[in-house]
């Protein structure tokens, strides 16, 4: 189910929308990464393209950390091409 969130980005107030199995692992890599959640945001923020809305970005965001994750864990003979 997909959920409205709010935050404060670089002092203007903005609303997404997000599945909360994203909302979670964002919530999870700032923790991991010793960071505020409103800083992650922010940065995913300030490094999506132009053209590109939040919610997206912020989706894109986790399936890359998560894709690195997994090729982090996998044996060296799965990683290789």
């Amino acid at each position: 189910m997909i959920r409205k969130h709010s935050a404060t980005l670089h002092g203007h107030r903005t609303s997404f929308s997000l599945e909360e199995p994203f909302w979670v692992e964002l919530k999870s890599i700032a923790a991991r990464r010793g960071i505020p959640l409103a800083a992650l945001l922010s940065e995913i923020d300030d490094s999506r393209p132009a053209d590109s809305n939040l919610s997206s970005a912020l989706r894109v965001y986790v399936l890359d950390a998560v894709k690195a994750q997994i090729g982090e864990m996998a044996p060296p003979e799965e990683c290789s091409g």
